[in-house]
């Protein structure tokens, strides 16, 4: 029996998985699963039975609200409760805002209930899966830091964007609307139980702060102590602003050339299905060829050329379906680029990485209006085709705020490629 743990330990090094944190990557896939059934289908459903586009829109932009703040809290919310105690927080509350949106907002669609449940349920996520992504950062080994947040974002995205939109469109044919909303809370309960009750790993902090509000107040004051993390933050904005645009305005766009709406949902859930396997590859790639080369090359110029690329797919190539899906996957696979900023950022401070990793999220979480904010400013001035250029311009604009995000002296690791080294020492 002890040869084969021993195995399985052995295996997990390998491939980069912390084996004392392994059952929480599991945890998180399931949860993010659960978490995101609804998101392909809830707002047309919702018109379909009366809300109009407005209420449908300011239930998602009280969501993203939510969103964006427990992002930011998330990380300092570790340092000074610890983890576990964080993720249960995110779970409970996910639990309280789904029950009062199911079962009291929906079924009347009293919009008031609806918009305080659904930004309730929005803080669920970020608590849970974005302080399980600050304890990875403490417990990897710093050579292995960028493998394992590759192996995080892609059990996240995987849940959230593959499995979830997988499983509901079973359960919606074989369950119903509302039960399937209602089955996401048995899917977060088991992904909680691997990820707060399996994992058995003691968490510490290398915080010096003793108050809990310095400590909170740390999630601001580290951008002024260390701006490269600010910087790094920015990026995380600019990295999945697109993600978040795209789809306000490419189905129509796509709708021009020929494409019908099943054939654009076909190619964007291939993108992710593509983009969860490069989360895991340019975790790899990170910790071999550095860190800040990948998130500059591959993540800013790669998208910001896979980027123009899509956009000009049905010009070039006309109606050819899998001539566009490969523009969109490519586009995808560069995306994933950004990975290795969930190691950077962090490796950028001595303390208090959680406060550094709070801006991190933060920025994740505001993409969720930047993307669509860009789109409402833009579109009925310089049209579809400038808000492409601004999206790859952001890209681009990512790639050269990267040159300056440079690890200090004492993180020099094997991960960091010579010419980096060198950088650092001129800095």
């Amino acid at each position: 029996m002890s040869v084969q743990i021993d195995s399985q330990n052995s295996l997990l090094n390998r491939v980069g998985i912390p084996k004392n944190l392994a059952w929480g990557y599991l945890g998180i896939l399931i949860f993010m699963m659960g978490d995101g059934l609804e998101g392909s289908w809830l707002s047309p459903y919702l018109i379909g039975r009366g809300m109009s586009i407005e209420q449908s829109a300011s239930l998602f932009t009280a969501y993203g609200v939510t969103i964006a703040i427990s992002s930011w809290f998330s990380g300092v919310l570790v340092e000074s409760y610890g983890p576990k105690k964080t993720m249960l927080m995110g779970l409970i509350l996910y639990i309280l805002g789904t029950a009062g949106f199911v079962g009291y907002g929906v079924p009347k669609l009293d919009y008031v209930i609806m918009l305080l449940t659904y930004a309730i349920r929005g803080f669920g996520y970020p608590f849970f899966a974005y302080s399980f992504l600050v304890w990875i950062t403490y417990r990897s080994p710093q050579k292995k830091l960028g493998t394992a947040v590759g192996w995080f974002w892609f059990v996240f995205t995987g849940g959230l964007n593959v499995f979830g939109a997988y499983y509901s469109s079973w359960a919606i044919q074989n369950l119903g609307y509302l039960n399937t909303l209602w089955s996401s809370i048995f899917w977060v309960l088991i992904g909680a139980f691997f990820a707060l009750v399996l994992v058995k790993d003691k968490f510490k902090s290398d915080s010096t702060t003793v108050n809990k509000s310095e400590e909170l107040m740390k999630g601001l004051t580290v951008v002024v102590e260390q701006p490269k993390v600010l910087i790094g933050g920015i990026v995380r904005i600019i990295n999945t602003t697109a993600q978040f645009a795209f789809p306000v305005f490419l189905p129509t766009y796509m709708a021009t050339h020929g494409f019908s709406t099943t054939e654009w949902v076909q190619i964007w859930g291939t993108i992710f299905i593509a983009n969860i396997a490069f989360n895991l590859i340019f975790g790899f790639v990170g910790d071999k060829l550095g860190w800040r080369n990948t998130i500059m090359w591959f993540g800013g110029f790669g998208c910001g050329i896979t980027t123009l690329l899509f956009f000009y797919s049905p010009v070039l190539f006309g109606s050819s379906f899998w001539m566009i899906m490969f523009c969109g996957v490519l586009w995808g696979a560069m995306l994933a680029g950004y990975v290795p900023l969930s190691a950077l950022v962090p490796s950028l401070v001595k303390k208090d990485k959680g406060a550094a990793m709070s801006i991190l999220n933060l920025g994740a979480g505001l993409a969720v209006f930047v993307g669509p904010l860009i789109v409402w400013m833009f579109i009925g001035s310089i049209g579809n085709e400038g808000v492409v250029w601004i999206l790859a311009g952001l890209y681009f604009l990512s790639a050269i705020l990267t040159r300056f995000i440079t690890l200090p002296l004492n993180a020099k690791t094997a991960q960091v490629s010579e010419p980096e080294l060198q950088a650092i020492a001129t800095n």
